[in-house]
């Protein structure tokens, strides 16, 4: 094997585990803002669970990203909650911060 092939089989690692690691990130995100937006929406026992579910099982792609922020703005307006669209959104870019931290944490920890 040349030293292109490993540097290709290691870029093609790399590339997955990126993904892998954003993947898990955007996940755990999502599942934080379902936990905010039931706390906003004062919600309690199993219709919070059922709500961070609904929210934390969004596909994780760009469009969904723009169907998260309306589910959960219309999901206020109907409940009397007074955010605008572009707070949602920066509460989801600051989860979106602490979950990238948390899973490198995770990776760190499970691999010293």
């Amino acid at each position: 094997m040349t030293m292109f092939d490993d540097r290709e089989r290691a870029f093609e690692q790399m590339f997955v585990h990126n993904e892998e690691a954003r993947f898990r990130a955007l996940a755990r995100r999502n599942k934080m803002l379902g936990q905010w937006a039931a706390e906003q929406l004062d919600l309690s026992g199993e219709r919070t669970r059922t709500y961070i579910d609904e929210i934390s099982h969004s596909v994780v792609a760009a469009v969904v990203d723009e169907a998260l922020a309306e589910r959960i703005r219309a999901d206020f307006e109907a409940a009397g909650v007074s955010c605008p669209e572009d707070q949602i959104r920066e509460k989801m870019a600051e989860l979106m911060a602490q979950a990238v931290i948390q899973v490198r944490t995770d990776e760190w920890k499970s691999n010293p």
